[in-house]
């Protein structure tokens, strides 16, 4: 964008009105329903269930959320578990994937020294 200018215009085709169902425990669910400019229910668009939590670690807590694949909230209540399981693991073979990344390319800088009389 020329000079850093951001571009804050609402797209006013792609409007949600979000509610949020938490069990005051671990899980939470956003459920976003689409809506018209005027505030109206758009039903031609299906609503959106993302589910949320937390998982403890020792540098504190770590979100974790997932898109849940359902049209109701007793579908997303249903599906919650299985989701934040898949992106529980998910998010584990991504720091694995990082933490070998990273240790191949230490790998790779000790390679680089030079030393002198060789």
């Amino acid at each position: 964008m020329p000079n850093n200018q951001i571009d804050f215009k609402v797209d006013k085709h792609n409007l949600y009105r979000e509610e949020n169902f938490i069990d005051l425990q671990s899980a939470s669910i956003r459920c976003l329903t689409p809506i018209k400019p005027d505030g109206t229910l758009d039903e031609s668009r299906e609503k959106v269930f993302v589910g949320h939590t937390q998982l403890m670690s020792p540098q504190g807590p770590v979100p974790l959320h997932a898109p849940l694949k359902v049209s109701t909230l007793e579908e997303a209540m249903t599906n919650f578990p299985e989701a934040m399981q898949h992106a529980m693991e998910e998010m584990i073979e991504n720091v694995k994937r990082m933490q070998q990344e990273q240790e191949q390319s230490n790998r790779n800088e000790g390679s680089r020294i030079i030393v002198p009389g060789r």
